[in-house]
């Protein structure tokens, strides 16, 4: 497992997307060494988007080809926004990232993801359901910055 991701919620059911010069991610990178999977989550979603989360439900996993390298698991898992926290740079990149709350139904299009998009949105509806949310309820896209 080199990365982990998650479908964070907000309490309507729309999905937290990374925004970066007009190109859109889910929260998310690179376990530091000791660290289990939904620890690295909460760690990145801090760093990333300055949020918190409740624990993360897991989703699955896809596996990344990349130049002929080795292929290796991304991690995806669902999980509800406790919290938005105050705006300040990623530790890593010392860039302040824009935070997209959009409907679920969008964030395929968005993240440009193709067919594993799609299938992993579809699981993640049923994971927000688990967390007490209707993510299929049609809301507006919002800027939490």
């Amino acid at each position: 497992v080199r990365q982990v991701y998650g479908f964070c919620f907000d309490d309507t059911g729309r999905v937290l997307l990374r925004e970066d010069a007009g190109r859109y991610s889910l929260p998310g990178g690179k376990p530091e060494p000791g660290e289990d999977a939904p620890t690295t989550l909460a760690r990145e979603c801090d760093e990333e988007s300055q949020i918190t989360i409740g624990p993360p439900r897991y989703l699955g996993y896809q596996e990344v080809t990349e130049d002929g390298q080795p292929p290796y698991a991304q991690l995806r898992y669902a999980a509800r926004i406790t919290a938005f926290l105050e705006r300040r740079p990623d530790p890593d990149t010392d860039r302040v990232y824009g935070r997209l709350l959009t409907p679920l139904n969008k964030a395929p299009a968005l993240l440009n993801w193709g067919i594993d998009g799609l299938l992993q949105s579809a699981d993640a509806v049923h994971a927000a359901r688990e967390l007490g949310l209707d993510p299929t309820t049609e809301r507006e896209d919002t800027w939490r910055n």
